[in-house]
């Protein structure tokens, strides 16, 4: 067991690369628990400023024309958010804050996210991959007014999604029967020791 001290003690960064700005995604399925965990890294980041962008956030400034993400018709309106997102974390990072984007960020969705990557940013990819019947089990458990995903079956549909990710495997963190500080710590150790580096 992690003691929330030694978690607040844990360098985000790589030895030697402390005051560089750093932008972690954090993504996978419905209920991987994105949100929560990127709101806690932010907060205990140990860079003196940090952001937490909340990707669902951006699909609601769309006043007309917004199409359900999960359906194939949002392919376009996707590919547009997922630059204008990775746009704004540039800026942020540019300006020396670390980013700490949570979001379905699949490798279909990863291209402007790579182009940082070849501007020369420090991009981290972290997907969080619980069991799926874990997902199911935790957005059915959402509140009716959170405002968040609460259909299991849509969520079941999203978990498949992820199940292969291919040359990205290696940046999947395996969930299932972790604490919110398990996994806050595992992520801070791959951090600090140079993994879920997007190439």
């Amino acid at each position: 067991m992690v003691s929330a001290r030694a978690l607040k003690q844990t360098s985000l960064v790589d030895e030697g690369d402390s005051g560089r700005a750093m932008i972690v995604i954090l993504s996978g399925p419905p209920g991987a628990g994105k949100t929560t965990l990127a709101r806690l890294l932010a907060e205990q980041s140990e860079a003196p400023r940090a952001v937490h962008m909340h990707t669902d956030d951006a699909y609601a400034y769309i006043r007309k024309g917004s199409v359900e993400p999960w359906l194939p018709a949002a392919k376009d309106q996707n590919t547009v958010i997922a630059g204008a997102l990775a746009a704004s974390a540039a800026a942020f990072a540019r300006g020396g804050y670390d980013v700490f984007v949570d979001g379905i960020v699949g490798p279909w969705l990863i291209a402007p996210w790579r182009a940082l990557v070849s501007e020369g940013f420090d991009v981290r990819y972290a997907v969080l991959r619980p069991a799926e019947d874990v997902v199911a089990a935790r957005v059915e458990a959402r509140a009716p007014d959170s405002g968040a995903l609460r259909d299991a079956s849509v969520a079941r549909t999203m978990a498949r999604q992820f199940a292969n990710l291919g040359p990205y495997e290696a940046n999947v963190l395996e969930t299932s029967g972790q604490s919110v500080g398990e996994t806050l710590a595992a992520l801070k150790v791959g951090f600090r020791g140079g993994r879920f580096a997007l190439a």
